[in-house]
């Protein structure tokens, strides 16, 4: 498989981020992560390993200048990006709209949108030289949009729109997917559903094995595509 050299991963030190991080630098990627907690960050490093080409740096990625400014180091770090791992995200809901916390609009759109948009703006400049590849992680949950998730099924469908918009604006340089997943198997959504049958999960290994084909030049022919990962694996 042919997997890019330099690969930003978004979300790197949660559940799904960490296995995608695993699998890029068992192909020999290097990869660079930012964080918002030193000590997640460190439980990365640790499981990554010693001497691991793995760069990280805190960083607000819902701010477009913080965004830029760990791009760019990042890049400066391993010497390229051209691959970029959109992770980064969260869940909010539960309650109707005119009923839902005032912040959490803001919020939604702030972690699952802002974030995505400000990286591939950031990372455009350097993916257009190489060639290169984003994947979104989206949600098939937000393309039924059930009731009490209008925050979170709006900020991920945007995302998707985002994906084809950019796929569509960079075709021939660059290669925008997202994977769309149903619930992860994940010790925090256990903790949360302790009683849901899992049976119907998909493990963060088996979504993170597709974000990486979709990032390497093995899935060249496919772009602005939307991908469902929510089958038992």
């Amino acid at each position: 498989m042919s997997t890019p050299r330099g690969v930003v991963v978004t979300g790197g030190t949660g559940a799904l981020g960490r296995a995608v991080v695993k699998q890029l630098l068992e192909r020999g990627a290097r990869v660079a992560v930012p964080y918002r907690d030193p000590a997640e960050w460190q439980g990365l490093l640790a499981s990554a390993g010693e001497g691991a080409p793995l760069f990280g740096a805190r960083a607000d990625l819902a701010s477009p200048g913080g965004a830029r400014s760990f791009v760019d180091e990042a890049a400066g770090r391993l010497g390229a990006v051209d691959g970029v791992a959109l992770v980064a995200g969260g869940w909010a809901g539960g309650a109707r709209l005119d009923e839902a916390p005032d912040e959490e609009w803001e919020r939604m759109l702030r972690t699952n949108l802002d974030t995505a948009a400000h990286v591939c703006r950031a990372a455009l400049p350097h993916l257009r030289k190489q060639g290169g590849s984003v994947v979104a992680v989206g949600s098939r949950a937000a393309e039924t949009a059930g009731a009490g998730m209008a925050a979170y099924a709006v900020s991920k469908v945007a995302v998707h729109a985002l994906v084809r918009v950019l796929a569509l604006e960079n075709a021939g340089l660059v290669r925008f997917n997202a994977v769309l997943p149903g619930t992860i198997d994940t010790p925090a959504n256990r903790a949360a559903m302790p009683d849901a049958d899992r049976r119907s999960w998909t493990s963060p290994e088996a979504i993170a094995r597709v974000v990486v084909f979709l990032l390497s030049g093995d899935s060249a022919p496919t772009t602005g595509a939307l991908v469902p990962v929510d089958a038992p694996a």
